[in-house]
């Protein structure tokens, strides 16, 4: 009987040393949980970044999301593009259990049907395709490995580089990587850096003058994934005459004596918290108080509008990512030569809703404008702090800027008409 328990107690050691080693024991161990909206864990000698998503719902659906990635560091150059900043408006994915993966996949939200009619919807859905754009195995307890999609080409920046006829680059996967410093969750969205490294044996001349080595340039790129909005936002359908930046799909069950081509205002959401525009404190001065000033001028435009108190502004923290989605930045942005500022952000692309609002300021516009002045003034009167000092005055047209970038970001088109009714428009 005792040789009999012994044989026993060994059998079960066994079965049991076969199913830890069959699962590879906890694959988070050693690694760094950061709770939030992803609940991730962070390997922060390897870099990699494992994720535990909720159970599927009935459509198969662990969670849904909307993805963005910009570029936290650029290239420098303004003919390329590739800005400190630049990047996507986002898109809706759900990351969606099939089996013993987990798909991230892009819902096609151009085509779409708001009817009540299930079979109606079903019909629309199954026209147009949806765009699979990463499939993680699963690991025990829902975990999936997002380490090889956070380093993928995810913005097409090699196509990008051939088309602006900059040569043929590829990825080095060997010098693309996770920033573990620089990964972090918050209870509705979770932020990524990557460095990413493009080379080349034949780069082109904007590449070859603004990366470091010539050949080989390394980008920041981050990821976003931040919590659907609730339902608490009311679509705003748009009016050419308001002149609004617009978003536009096609809704195939519009009744038959209306157009199936929907337009809708981009826009943020007036809550009790005031909208909020963070200026880039890497402006130096006077140029940042500037900006803020320009910034500023919507504050009397919201009271205009009967909103008052529902904007302001700030200099943006120190300890804050200028690409996290709870922060609208107005970024300065360093080029080789002089270039375009621009004001967009992430916007929820089933409704308008703006949810980050970001404007790229081109720092070598204002010395431009200097430089003009003092072309048209002489330079004997700069710095001289007079009305007519070309520094004064180049601060003037940057507080212009300001505001008219932070417009666009807002949702407002160009206003072309204003030039001929005593300029009153900023945009």
């Amino acid at each position: 009987m005792r040789i009999l328990l012994i044989l026993i107690a060994f059998l079960l050691a066994g079965c049991t040393a076969q199913t830890t080693s069959s699962t590879g024991g906890d694959p988070t161990a050693g690694m760094d949980a950061r709770d939030g909206f992803l609940s991730l864990y962070v390997g922060e000698g390897d870099g990699r970044v494992l994720a535990r998503l909720p159970d599927a719902d009935a459509d198969g659906i662990m969670l849904s999301a909307i993805h963005s990635a910009r570029l936290t560091a650029g290239l420098g150059s303004n003919p390329v593009g590739l800005d400190r900043g630049w990047g996507e408006s986002g898109r809706v994915v759900d990351f969606r259990r099939r089996g013993d993966r987990v798909i991230l996949e892009e819902r096609n939200l151009k085509y779409r049907a708001s009817s009540d009619n299930a079979l109606e919807r079903r019909a629309v859905a199954e026209s147009f395709a949806p765009s699979f754009i990463a499939s993680f195995p699963v690991m025990d307890g829902n975990l999936i490995d997002m380490t090889e999609f956070l380093t993928s080409d995810a913005l097409g920046l090699v196509q990008y580089l051939k088309d602006a006829e900059q040569g043929s680059f590829s990825l080095a996967a060997d010098r693309t990587l996770v920033d573990a410093d620089n990964v972090f969750s918050f209870p509705d969205n979770s932020e990524f850096d990557v460095f990413f490294t493009l080379e080349s044996a034949d780069p082109g001349r904007e590449v070859a003058t603004t990366a470091a080595n010539g050949k080989t340039a390394t980008l920041i790129v981050h990821h976003s994934f931040v919590r659907l909005p609730d339902d608490g936002y009311t679509p705003l359908p748009s009016d050419p005459r308001s002149g609004a930046i617009e978003i536009v799909h096609y809704d195939y069950s519009a009744p038959l004596s209306a157009p199936i081509e929907k337009r809708l205002a981009v826009r943020h959401r007036i809550t009790e918290e005031p909208i909020t525009y963070y200026i880039d404190g890497g402006a130096p001065e006077p140029i940042r108080s500037a900006l803020v000033e320009g910034a500023q001028w919507w504050v009397d435009g919201f009271a205009a509008a009967g909103k008052a108190g529902a904007y302001r502004v700030a200099i943006l923290p120190e300890d804050a990512h200028p690409l996290d989605v709870r922060y609208n930045v107005v970024q300065w942005v360093h080029r080789q030569t002089r270039g375009w500022s621009y004001g967009g952000g992430v916007v929820d692309p089933r409704t308008g809703e703006r949810l980050k609002g970001h404007v790229n300021l081109g720092s070598l516009r204002v010395r431009q404008d200097r430089m003009i002045f003092e072309g048209l003034l002489g330079a004997g009167k700069t710095d001289s702090g007079e009305a007519d000092d070309p520094v004064q005055l180049a601060l003037m047209r940057i507080r212009q800027l300001s505001a008219h970038e932070i417009g666009h970001s807002l949702g407002f088109a160009h206003n072309f008409g204003a030039s001929s009714d005593d300029k009153a428009s900023v945009m």
